[in-house]
């Protein structure tokens, strides 16, 4: 467990976090826009935001949606903010639904949360209206959030928190001086997979609070830090990392146009901080590698590694010197990146910091609020999740002869249970309140906290050897002109496990780096470099069988593999 670094302010619950950052930071920009004119960017402050939120919230407890669970969906986007934190901070129950879903998983969530009102943007406009001729759900309300008034069916949300406003100024205080329950169901999250498999995670007030204190206590940020929105809000992470902490640190926030534009976005914004799944900062180094060769740069950046690190041994730091054209590519702003969602190639992470930009990693999931573990402003280690952070105990259950076991979690940030499922809270949360996270783990003597994989990926052989997936797919991806791999077990008739590897190739990078264009001579080049790879590990591991497509696996939103979906196109 890690111990406090940095001051923090207590937090009951997010309207007292609002209140009390609101004091603080009124007059700092919260979120920043583009505008028509080069270089001219819209802002709106931390106390025009909280002025929308109140005078949403006021005219939603006038619309008789107190106590109710309603939901939102949309893009990355203001209007997100202000329904969550409207919806949470007075009002009642937050459903934060997945962009991605197709429309009848949307439809069957909003059953199954009981939804009676549902935000979202004009993108989502045909769905709803679908959605409304079909009366399977609760929704009485449907607001849109591009809408400039309300029309016989559709509210406008503008016309909304103008009328909450005048409510407001009238003496309307009902919002403002709702009670409200820590302790109970504040936001309730679905858990990605299908509607059928995902579950309704309860999280409350005093969850959320406690892992956004917990975070202030180890990573400093500052209000003058521009965060790039870029996950999907609904996504625990993006909420409560790259959202909730910066407002509740004064901090302002921008968001990305899509993945093509990340690079340009961090330069115009002036980005400081950003959080994302480990593919994206894979990538993001890879470029700058590649970028540095082609200038032919290398050798004189390793010589820049090598006296930089012998010099922060003496506490002198040079790194944003020697490598400022590195930085200024990026802005020349960037500070911080943290990754999480996935396991991190270690050798990202140390190349970033390095380079002078501090990368930490982090873990956690939807259940525990969600951030479990990360490194910090003073513990780090690579490879490793960090340690747990001040509020949390973490357990390893039944660890093997390498120390290796489900990584268990106590704390005020574990969930309050699965909405309407209590067998399945049964299994996650035992009798003494040890969360069981599913993920296999161990523990060194410092108390760093290193995650092997999924306790339901592992491909357990007859000989009781385990190989994890995720080590696998790491080494293999190293090789230059692989986007991305799946490995996989594949069932032999005496009851054992082949290693089987799908293989995902960048078409043009094959052509550009090895002069390979014909599928088969591609197979014959990767088989060759993952027998490569097969060398530097023990015979047990070993990858037996090869498959390569130019084809995306099938992920998730946060950009994880969906292996129960990927499993089926190739067994």
């Amino acid at each position: 467990m890690q111990r406090a670094i940095h001051s923090y302010t207590e937090y009951k619950d997010l309207r007292d976090m609002l209140i009390k950052s609101g004091e603080k930071y009124g007059n700092r920009p919260a979120y920043i826009f583009k505008t028509d004119k080069e270089d001219v960017f819209r802002k709106i402050t931390h106390k025009e935001f909280r002025d929308d939120i109140k005078y949403l919230g006021t005219k939603l407890i006038n619309m008789g949606l107190k106590d109710k669970r309603i939901a939102v969906i949309s893009e990355n986007r203001y209007e997100w903010g202000v329904d969550y934190l409207a919806v949470t901070t007075g009002v009642g129950v937050v459903v934060p639904l997945d962009r991605a879903l197709p429309e009848n998983e949307i439809e069957n969530l909003l059953v199954r949360s009981e939804a009676e009102a549902v935000f979202y943007s004009s993108k989502y406009s045909e769905y709803m209206k679908k959605i409304k001729e079909n009366s399977k759900t609760k929704v009485k309300y449907f607001i849109q959030m591009d809408l400039e008034k309300n029309t016989d069916e559709i509210y406008s949300q503008k016309q909304l928190i103008e009328e909450g406003k005048k409510l407001l100024d009238d003496g309307n205080r009902e919002f403002i001086d709702a009670k409200i329950d820590a302790e109970k169901m504040g936001i309730m999250l679905f858990t990605s997979g299908t509607t059928a498999m995902s579950k309704a995670v309860m999280l409350s007030h005093k969850n959320i609070c406690a892992n956004l204190m917990d975070i202030t206590k180890v990573i400093k940020l500052y209000e003058t830090d521009r965060f790039l929105s870029f996950l999907p809000l609904h996504h625990t992470f993006e909420c409560t990392v790259g959202f909730l902490y910066p407002i509740s640190c004064g901090g302002s926030i921008a968001f990305c146009e899509g993945i093509k534009h990340i690079a340009d976005n961090i330069k115009e914004y002036k980005i400081t901080a950003m959080i994302s799944v480990p593919i994206l900062f894979e990538a993001m180094y890879k470029r700058v590698m590649k970028g540095i060769e082609k200038k032919g740069k290398l050798e004189a950046v390793k010589k820049g590694i090598k006296i930089s690190q012998f010099l922060l041994k003496f506490g002198i730091d040079i790194r944003k010197k020697v490598f400022k054209e590195i930085h200024d590519n990026l802005g020349g702003k960037v500070r911080l990146f943290v990754a999480g969602g996935a396991a991190l190639d270690p050798e990202a992470e140390k190349g970033f910091n390095q380079l002078g930009f501090t990368m930490y990693q982090g873990y956690g999931l939807t259940e525990t609020s969600p951030v479990v573990a990360a490194e910090d402003d003073k513990y780090r280690r690579l490879g490793s999740i960090g340690k747990a952070f001040p509020s949390l105990e973490v357990k390893i259950d039944e660890p093997n002869e390498e120390g290796i076991g489900e990584l268990l979690v106590k704390g005020p940030t574990v969930m309050l249970g699965y909405y309407n499922n209590e067998e399945a809270t049964k299994e996650a949360i035992d009798e003494e309140g040890w969360f069981h996270t599913g993920d296999l783990a161990k523990i060194d003597k410092d108390e760093y906290i290193f995650i092997s994989g999924r306790k339901k990926f592992v491909i357990v052989l007859k000989n009781g050897k385990n190989i994890y997936p995720e080590e696998l797919e790491t080494l293999v991806n190293k090789i230059e002109g692989i986007k991305e791999t799946f490995v996989y077990g594949k069932p032999e008739d005496d009851g054992d496990y082949k290693i089987c590897a799908k293989i995902v190739y960048d078409k043009e990078q094959m052509k550009e780096l090895y002069n390979l264009e014909d599928e088969e001579q591609i197979k014959d080049f990767v088989w060759q470099e993952v027998k490569k790879v097969n060398k530097t590990m023990p015979a047990y591991k070993y990858i037996r069988e090869i498959s390569i497509t130019q084809k995306e696996l099938i992920k998730t939103t946060t950009q994880k593999i969906k292996r129960f979906e990927e499993i089926k196109t190739v067994l």
